[in-house]
């Protein structure tokens, strides 16, 4: 880094002049008794564009450490963040006849207006200490009474005529089914990745710093932020304006909720920004002036009360919006696959079975012999435990005869010992699985009737059920329900469902990311 120090006279010469278009709007703003009316998209640009550029200088001459500038980048930070958090509310409200939004809890509307005039609010507050800064600084502001008239924002009845065609794409039963699938399987894969930001919306305000703390950091914003920007993009490239947009109307309206949870993914993650870059920030005590441009209850209020709230909600009632459209496009089929070999279908197992079917919103069965199971049902798929244990007992008796590990005629006394030994050749075999080693078992088995055979499979079947060995058969189970559905149960199975044969976790493939949340 140069050592050599700015002459500071040259540098104020040189903002006068690269100031004065922000400023001038900014001055503007500053009288303004009501913003509502002021705040117009022409203006709100350009004083983006004129933020970003003088932020951008003032950082090239190190401004954020200099005491008699700190305060100029701040106040130009906290207009950048106002300015952009604006336009996006601007632009939802004027986009929102065309989104065809579906009905949620709250008045999108109203909460729209009062959050843009919380930030208008915010905006004069920041032009006005940025007049009296820059003032303090030497620069001259010059008097602009062309503002109103060059930045109004006619609002004109209508659109231009439709006339240029639908693109060419192909439109048949196929494309169609493919692309509605597609894009809503990716929403509903987004909404999972979002849980986090959505159990957010339901914290209390005591609670608010917590979860941008936690949930709401800006990096996890911006991240799921692009995520939705990319599906929205994905739409108006492969879809917009083609006939297979015709072909459902359900898409225009995803189309709609994707673009609405973006601009507000886009104002939280803003929010995020300026409260942990400025409001959360202790101030230097040789820095300049201390006083916030918005109190933090405001913010924090319009994050959890508007963005997030809303993006919950509009998130919510296009998940089941997806799972309609994939419903009518489903392909009915079938997959066998193995059985979880760590105790069957368990609690995790059959977690992540239950939770992928309810992900995509459809109905798919497990048939296991002659017993089927809602594989939607956590519960249901557990029950299933008890059809796989009998088979495995069955299949040891079995065994325990065909390797003629046990005489029916002899009569041992020491049960325990045959039983240890048993277990032992059989682990040594490849056909048993040993959770507890060294195995403990008692001096003396529960006193049981029967031959020995009988006696040593009784007590093979306790030591199964109390979780101390298993017994690795090749059952397997029949899922029949969307082949798409299918294909990820498929892929489950072949990574063991999400664990090893000993119970320890198995990472899962991108393409089961959303079961990992």
């Amino acid at each position: 880094m140069s050592a050599t120090l700015v002459d500071e006279r040259e540098f104020l010469a040189m903002m006068q002049d690269r100031m004065q278009e922000m400023l001038g709007l900014l001055q503007h703003l500053s009288k303004c008794e009501s913003s509502t009316a002021a705040l117009t998209r022409p203006l709100l640009g350009n004083l983006l564009s004129q933020a970003v550029q003088i932020e951008e200088v003032l950082d090239s001459y190190d401004a954020a450490k200099n005491r008699k500038w700190c305060h100029v980048r701040s106040l130009t930070a906290a207009a950048k963040t106002f300015a952009d958090a604006s336009y996006e509310l601007l632009h939802v409200r004027h986009r929102l006849p065309n989104y065809r939004l579906l009905p949620v809890q709250r008045d999108f509307i109203t909460a729209t207006n009062d959050a843009l005039a919380l930030i208008g609010h915010v905006l004069v507050n920041v032009a006005r200490e940025m007049v009296a800064e820059t003032n303090a600084l030497g620069l001259v502001i010059e008097e602009r009474a062309d503002i109103p008239a060059r930045y109004t924002e006619p609002n004109l009845k209508g659109h231009l005529p439709h006339d240029c065609g639908t693109r060419l794409a192909a439109a048949g039963a196929d494309m169609v089914a493919e692309t509605v699938t597609t894009l809503a399987t990716e929403f509903l894969n987004l909404a999972s990745g979002s849980e986090d930001v959505r159990a957010a919306s339901r914290a209390k305000p005591e609670d608010y710093e917590l979860c941008l703390a936690a949930s709401l950091r800006e990096e996890s914003l911006r991240r799921l932020e692009l995520r939705f920007h990319n599906l929205q993009s994905q739409y108006d490239t492969y879809v917009s304006g083609t006939k297979v947009e015709s072909q459902d109307t359900d898409l225009p309206v995803l189309r709609g909720q994707a673009s609405v949870v973006f601009h507000l993914l886009k104002i939280a993650t803003l929010f995020a920004h300026f409260y942990e870059r400025h409001v959360n920030r202790q101030p230097s005590p040789a820095g300049g002036r201390s006083t916030p441009v918005v109190e933090r209850h405001e913010l924090l209020d319009s994050l959890m009360k508007y963005a997030v709230t809303f993006i919950d909600q509009y998130i919510g009632c296009a998940v089941s919006l997806c799972q309609d459209m994939l419903k009518r496009y489903a392909e009915v089929g079938q997959v066998e696959v193995a059985i979880p070999r760590y105790r069957g279908f368990h609690v995790r197992p059959s977690t992540l079975v239950s939770k992928l079917v309810l992900h995509y919103g459809s109905r798919v069965q497990m048939r296991l012999g002659d017993e089927t199971y809602d594989a939607g049902s956590s519960l249901d798929l557990f029950r299933a435990n008890e059809k796989i244990n009998a088979e495995k007992r069955r299949w040891l008796a079995l065994e325990i005869v065909r390797l003629d590990l046990v005489s029916e005629k002899s009569e041992p006394t020491d049960i325990v010992a045959v039983v240890r030994n048993l277990v032992l050749t059989l682990a040594a075999k490849g056909k048993l699985i040993l959770y507890e080693q060294p195995l403990q078992l008692p001096d003396r088995l529960c006193p049981t009737d029967g031959t020995v055979l009988e006696k040593v499979t009784s007590e093979m079947g306790r030591l199964l059920a109390m979780g101390k060995i298993d017994i690795g058969t090749d059952i397997t189970a029949t899922f029949v329900g969307d082949k798409r559905v299918l294909e990820d149960i498929r892929l489950l199975a072949q990574h063991g469902y999400g664990e090893d044969s000993f119970g320890n976790n198995v990472a899962l493939p991108e393409k089961l990311a959303y079961l990992r949340s």
